[in-house]
């Protein structure tokens, strides 16, 4: 009770001395700090997690404990997320853009902490996944609370939900341009210097954060030795073919294969098809374990041949078509691995298997060139690109790729090849997959928010906001008679005819009867069945907004009647509509 006292009073005392937009400030900076800190702690609890089941494996021959890890790893997540969590916590960058489409920005609370635990059981036991969904999922959810907290506006909260995302891709990787990218992409936030500045502000202090707590090594450090070379521009062009193709692979391979693990209702089933597929395949392939860095590493660092020490194809090695094909089956069941931790009920995220599937792309295609042509590549700089690549075509973020891999890797010495690869692959699969891996589900759902203002404000309306269920109902056994004594209490133009079962069977307009209704002649043997017309279409509770004002333009009408299941529920008018949209633009567009 005192603590409530107290936060109202604070609330009056911001309003009446600090304006919103300085406040702003003032949280984006905060916002910045809590997510920096916990992309820190869930990077070392994967970390040392994973180091402690790991670390007394020999480097030259498999170990058998990789048929067991994954499993337990999935198990403890479903339990923990099942009985504790009790909420799906899944897929988190698709959660946060429906929490900014259709649920005003609100995240639930236990999305503070929830995914990170998660993901450091799947994760540290091997789950093929990465860290960053959850870990933006975190930041997100902390930016949420603190604007529900402080009374914010709905313009308000979702910055700060964007603060969040962005403090925890720059704090993850201290890359604060990535993570402000990242932001303005994936999540749609309105490019603004309202909005541009408090994530700055995020980005800057979560990097800022990591550099302090973590020093100056980030996931996968490279300097760049090889130059651009002008001459590698055709195989750059067909690099970004390439990676879109592999982003379209990647895309659709996943979500087909977690759609056939939703078909398993039985969890204990699931988690053991899914816990078999992602051991056994780990097994074979050890660089499918946990996020893929280790891998990125070695190819980076020219140790690729390490990749293949602890498999049962450990022979490999020593011939390059051999270790070609391995490195070829790496990348396809990447895809595999991943989409059979999260379908069976593990927690992660699809931005590291993008880059690792990137780096494995982008280098075995430039070994591939140097077998092949007289011009030689750099394949540590090709893996790179390559990452840049998968995240344009899978994550539809071009940017982000480009300057995440500007970022990691000091300077922009590569940035025209980072910028050929990523745009073309974007291209590339863009007529494929018009939405990314993030948004697909909800688009097809009529739940996305985009950076088309109108199509943005059209989703954040709510259909119930708009009903209409004071029109005088008549039933189509009634007379005239009893039609104009209707007509008469009303002060609408529209009359739905509906029977017994509260079945619309049609409608009578004013200007219809209006010729006819003072004729008393007609009042008893003139029924409304007989006056009645059908709508000319019709709109449920649960259709998206978007769809509702094509249905009015195709129609022309005005009005349209709104049944759920065949019942009639009321009617929602073009005027009510555009009233609410403008009030809602208003709130939506205020700087």
């Amino acid at each position: 009770m005192k603590t409530r006292k107290l936060l109202a009073r604070f609330l009056i005392w911001r309003v009446k001395h600090i304006k919103l937009r300085q406040f702003m400030l003032i949280l984006s900076f905060i916002v910045g700090i809590l997510s920096g800190l916990a992309a820190i702690l869930l990077k070392n609890a994967i970390h040392y997690t994973h180091y402690l089941l790991t670390h007394g494996f020999a480097k030259d021959s498999e170990s058998y404990w990789y048929l067991v890890y994954p499993i337990i790893g999935i198990l403890i997540t479903y339990i923990y997320v099942r009985y504790f969590v009790k909420d799906r916590i899944g897929h988190g960058v698709s959660r946060i853009l429906y929490a900014i489409s259709r649920n005003n920005s609100r995240i639930k609370p236990h999305n503070h902490y929830s995914s990170m635990i998660a993901s450091t059981f799947t994760i540290g036991f091997g789950g093929s996944v990465g860290s960053e969904a959850p870990i933006v999922l975190t930041g997100a959810s902390i930016g949420s609370g603190l604007g529900r907290l402080l009374r914010l506006n709905y313009k308000a909260v979702t910055l700060l939900v964007g603060c969040g995302a962005a403090g925890a891709i720059a704090g993850i990787f201290k890359a604060p341009l990535a993570g402000l990218v990242f932001t303005l992409e994936v999540l749609m936030i309105d490019l603004t210097m309202a909005s541009i500045v408090p994530l700055l502000i995020s980005a800057a202090t979560a990097a800022t954060v990591a550099f302090f707590l973590m020093g100056k090594d980030v996931i996968f450090s490279y300097k760049i030795i090889d130059p651009f070379v002008l001459d590698n521009i055709p195989y750059l062009i067909l690099l970004g073919i390439v990676t879109g193709f592999i982003s379209l692979f990647f895309t659709r391979g996943a979500m087909k294969i977690e759609k056939q693990f939703e078909r398993i209702h039985n969890p204990g089933t699931r988690i053991l098809l899914g816990g078999i597929i992602l051991s056994v395949l780990i097994f074979l392939f050890p660089p499918l374990y946990g996020e893929g860095y280790e891998t990125i590493r070695a190819l980076l660092s020219n140790e690729s041949q390490t990749l293949a020490y602890s498999s049962l194809f450990y022979f490999v090695q020593d011939n390059f078509w051999l270790f070609a094909l391995y490195l070829l089956l790496v990348l396809g069941f990447k895809v595999v691995a991943m989409s059979a931790t999260t379908g069976s009920g593990g927690v992660g995220g699809i931005f590291a298997p993008t880059l690792f599937m990137g780096g494995v792309a982008g280098y075995l295609f430039a070994r591939l060139i140097n077998s092949f042509s007289f011009v030689q590549v750099s394949e540590s700089n090709f893996a790179l690109i390559g990452m840049s690549g998968l995240m344009a075509g899978v994550m539809h973020a071009p940017l982000t790729g480009i300057f995440l891999i500007a970022e990691i890797t000091g300077g922009y010495t590569l940035f025209v090849p980072l910028m050929i690869v990523a745009t073309i692959s974007y291209l590339t699969i863009m007529p494929f997959e018009p939405h990314s891996i993030y948004t697909k589900r909800l688009a097809r759902r009529g739940e996305l928010i985009t950076h088309h203002k109108d199509r943005a404000v059209l989703t954040l309306m709510r259909m119930g906001d708009v009903v209409e269920k004071d029109l005088k109902r008549v039933g189509p056994d009634q007379t005239l008679g009893d039609l104009v004594k209707v007509v008469s209490k009303s002060c609408r133009n529209i009359f739905p005819v509906v029977d017994e079962d509260n079945m619309l069977v049609g409608i009578v307009l004013l200007d219809n009867i209006r010729d006819i209704m003072f004729n008393q002649d007609m009042y008893d043997n003139t029924y409304v069945h007989e006056l009645m017309i059908l709508p000319p279409s019709y709109v449920s509770s649960d259709e998206n907004m978007d769809s509702v004002m094509k249905k009015f333009e195709e129609t022309g009408a005005w009005n349209l009647p709104v049944i759920d299941d065949g019942k009639y529920v009321g009617f929602v008018s073009k005027s009510k509509i555009f009233n609410a949209y403008r009030k809602l633009l208003v709130q939506f567009s205020d700087e």
